[in-house]
């Protein structure tokens, strides 16, 4: 092998930090190859390449030379992280243990052709998801099944509540990488995980008052109140947690309902329905994936009504992150119905941040898109939209 593969910093960092790659010890102008590989806690394995030309000094540094094909093309210094594709279909990159580092192995390969030329250089970079000093902390209080991050020092830090969507389970990557950001963050597992119920077909909003109060009772959470932090139908738990409960701060969401979705929504003496929806209406891409955007009623219509989140009653502000290409939700949609609900009861509008070429799931930065995948609970190939490089521009904006 005559190349070297540099990488800045040179250990191990954080997966939401970028990265400086650079080539050494090519010949000028000589046409290569560069790989990128890694396998997920399966063993899954996920590829991304592109072609690009060496220097007159026979150096290649990514953050200067445009790629010229392959997996991307132009300059996109992290592309070979954010471009990474399943070697199978429908599975989508997630960290299921943030204790380990994802390992990226980087290779340097002759050529430009379909099946470049022999491998030149090679590099391995591990990328984690505990910044130094977070700490980690399984939490079992009553009903309370979650993960608590600490960032490193004293404290107390703003706390965060950090919810997924229908796919249950416990996920812990987004929080872990927030809390190196110098939140304390509990991600918050409410269906599907240990002795949680295994399907959602009823809700108590009094489970997640309960891990509200266990936040706000922390000695290192920063009080009188936290934010919230939803995606899809854990988006619209966040926003009935601000609409019926105390101690919360501010609320954003990623693509969610401003209706209460999927199973009825119990508090006290209260029940909010679920939205109905129409599962006939769904259709089938060309690729065989069902799209299930236009299966949901329209909450606007007087028999839908009662599934309404009653926003107004929200004491802090909101934010919605909108992805155009979501095909899930009519996020667009909904966002603009919050404003208008928030401003016809006098209170301010919601923040409203719209992303063209973003699908359904948004990750933190260089999580490759997920297009389609099949879902956990439904078992079903689900198509999520979003075209690669504008929801990395997206991801990179939302989470900085």
């Amino acid at each position: 092998m005559a190349a070297t593969v540099t990488l800045e910093p040179a250990g191990r960092c954080r997966w939401d930090e970028p990265v400086h790659i650079a080539v050494r010890g090519l010949a000028p102008g000589q046409p290569v190859t560069l790989r990128a590989s890694l396998r997920d806690e399966k063993d899954e394995l996920f590829r991304a390449h592109a072609r690009y030309c060496a220097d007159a000094h026979g150096q290649l540094d990514l953050e200067r030379a445009p790629a010229l094909g392959g997996s991307f093309t132009g300059l996109e210094p992290m592309g070979l992280l954010w471009a990474l594709e399943p070697e199978k279909p429908l599975l989508r990159l997630v960290k299921r243990d943030v204790q380990t580092p994802f390992a990226v192995e980087l290779e340097v390969l002759d050529g430009h052709d379909p099946e470049a030329g022999g491998l030149l250089g090679q590099a391995v970079h591990e990328r984690d998801f505990l910044a130094p000093g977070v700490r980690r902390e399984p939490v079992r209080v009553g009903r309370v099944r979650a993960t608590l991050f600490l960032p490193p020092g004293t404290g107390p830090f703003p706390g965060i509540l950090d919810l997924f969507g229908s796919g249950g389970g416990l996920c812990e990557y987004r929080a872990s990488l927030l809390a190196g950001h110098g939140f304390a963050v509990l991600a918050l597992a409410y269906f599907r995980f240990e002795d949680l119920p295994k399907y959602l077909n009823n809700v108590c909003l009094e489970y997640f008052e309960e891990a509200v109060d266990f936040m706000l009772q922390h000695p290192k959470v920063k009080g009188p109140s936290v934010g919230l932090l939803g995606f899809s139908k854990g988006g619209d738990l966040c926003l009935s947690m601000a609409s019926f409960l105390k101690g919360i701060t501010a609320t954003a969401v990623i693509n969610a309902c401003v209706a209460n979705t999927i199973a009825p929504l119990h508090y006290k003496d209260m029940i909010i329905p679920n939205l109905s929806s129409d599962p006939g209406k769904y259709k089938i891409t060309e690729s065989g994936l069902l799209n299930l955007v236009d299966i949901w009623n329209d909450p606007l219509e007087k028999p839908n009504h009662q599934s309404l989140i009653p926003l107004e009653k929200a004491q802090g502000p909101f934010l919605f992150i909108v992805g155009m290409d979501d095909h899930n939700w009519k996020s667009e949609f909904y966002a603009q119905i919050a404003s208008e609900r928030l401003q016809a009861h006098g209170k301010d509008r919601p923040q409203i941040i719209y992303y063209p070429g973003t699908g359904h799931c948004i990750d933190p930065p260089y999580f490759p898109l997920c297009r389609a995948s099949v879902h956990a609970v439904l078992d079903q190939p689900i198509f999520y939209g979003g075209e690669p490089k504008a929801h990395s521009r997206a991801q990179s904006v939302i989470f900085p």
